[in-house]
């Protein structure tokens, strides 16, 4: 079970929107998530239209009249994930646990109760950096911190840092620590100039999704909902799934390597005797297997041959009826014999096999970015979606990838490192309703490739 928190002392950059709608669309892609509301203002319960006298002050608080068990007040959302909601008495519990021992422990204590349940515990932490947010720190293995493209936000992932170092001197507990670009102004040259600026120094802790402003998303909070529940087409919907999609491939790959690291490790610490004795008994099972093989073979040939045997015995007497009834015969070869029967295709079903072949042609789409980790593109004959199959492959620099469309008119895009770019080669372009331009390219019948 991963625990990540999700905090930034400094407002207004995304935190609790980032912890509503990642915990839905990790959700969405079948995972088990359950989203812990920290913050005493419970932005994310309200956001989700949560409104619960039971909170996490019911299970944390000694001083409680009501105290319950975290899995009394788990509540779902949709069927698609859990949540913990939280109330204003919240608040009161860093004045409460100011003076108990092992108050840091708090929370990592709670969540025993519901390991191996879920897959993602995300906590939504509170704008500062008090007792709450330190037992989340505590209990998580990972950190996420949301920034916006401004120098406030560069200050606060600082802040939050020096509390990340503090946690592994005090409490002996190391958390990664992630940076996610939010409230991304692709039209503002500011928002790019301060992008390059977060990527110069705090390089190899920044995701390559970057979360664009989408009205969908301040919408969906005002209706209750997560933005993939109200537009499930929208650019902020699109945005957290490629999130999702990151955090479980980087997952995936560090399991991979800790299971190298482990094999390695026992094949450093296995005795020079055993490893002798497991090469031996690689070599002889290796013999075993040709041996059965050998024989395997001579049993099919000794069957060939019988097969021959008879199949020439009644060739002799087929042709010797032949004779006698003095009717022609018709000499079949072993190839013929073995053949199947199998009908043509009929010229209706050749048309048809024609038409579905020239109907898809190699469109082929490429971008000069040089530098960049990874491109992708993305459009109308897709959906939209973001998968290994529009992934470009990098040639010296220019960015490539053929792609089998049928005829027809298609809007597209790059994403390049988390950027999404309109085809600076193509100088046919609209402007999409989020304010974006899309690139257009027209794939006709006779296959050939053009700007429309």
């Amino acid at each position: 079970m991963k625990i990540i928190s999700i905090a930034n002392q400094k407002g207004g950059c995304g935190k609790t929107t980032t912890a509503i709608n990642l915990a839905a669309a990790l959700g969405l892609n079948g995972k088990r998530v359950m989203l812990l509301d920290l913050d005493p203002q419970a932005h994310a319960s309200l956001g989700l239209d949560i409104e619960s006298q039971d909170s996490l002050y019911n299970v944390i608080s000694n001083l409680t009249p009501r105290k319950l068990k975290i899995e009394n007040i788990i509540k779902s959302v949709e069927g698609i994930f859990d949540i913990v909601p939280s109330n204003i008495l919240v608040g009161t519990l860093e004045q409460e646990l100011a003076d108990e021992i092992g108050r840091e422990l708090k929370l990592t204590e709670i969540l025993k109760a519901v390991e191996g349940q879920y897959d993602y515990v995300l906590i939504d932490c509170p704008p500062s950096l008090g007792i709450l947010t330190v037992n989340a720190l505590r209990a998580s293995n990972e950190l996420i911190i949301p920034v916006e493209t401004s120098r406030f936000s560069m200050q606060g992932v600082d802040h939050l840092t020096d509390i990340v170092n503090l946690v592994k001197d005090r409490l002996n507990h190391t958390v990664k620590s992630n940076i996610l670009v939010t409230m991304f102004d692709s039209r503002l040259r500011h928002s790019f100039a301060m992008l390059s600026t977060f990527k110069e120094r705090f390089t190899g802790l920044l995701f390559d999704t970057i979360i664009h402003i989408n009205v969908k998303l301040k919408e969906s909070a005002v209706m209750g909902k997560p933005v993939s529940s109200y537009d499930k087409y929208c650019r902020g919907s699109k945005d957290y799934y490629s999130l999702a999609k990151e955090m479980i491939s980087i997952e995936a790959q560090e399991e991979r390597r800790l299971e190298e690291a482990q094999e390695t490790a026992q094949e450093e610490d296995e005795p020079k005797d055993s490893r002798i004795e497991k090469v031996v008994r690689a070599i002889r099972e290796a013999q075993e297997e040709q041996k059965v093989a050998k024989e395997q073979r001579q049993e099919v040939k000794a069957q060939e041959k019988e097969a021959k045997a008879v199949a020439k015995e009644d060739a002799a007497k087929a042709e010797e009826k032949s004779a006698e009834t003095k009717k022609p015969r018709v000499k079949v070869t072993p190839e013929a014999k073995e053949a199947p029967d199998f009908k043509p295709l009929s010229d209706k079903m050749k048309a048809v096999v024609k038409k579905e072949v020239q109907d898809l042609m190699e469109t082929k789409f490429w971008i000069d970015a040089a530098g960049a980790k990874s491109v992708y593109v993305t459009g109308s004959f897709n959906d939209w979606s973001l998968d290994e199959n529009c992934r470009l492959k990098n040639n010296n620099g220019r960015w490539e990838a053929s792609i089998p469309l049928k005829g027809g008119v298609y809007k597209y895009q790059f994403i390049v490192d988390g950027v999404w770019r309109e085809d600076p080669n193509n100088p046919r372009k609209e402007r999409n309703s989020f304010g974006d331009i899309n690139s257009l390219v027209e794939v006709s019948t006779d296959g050939q490739t053009q700007a429309v």
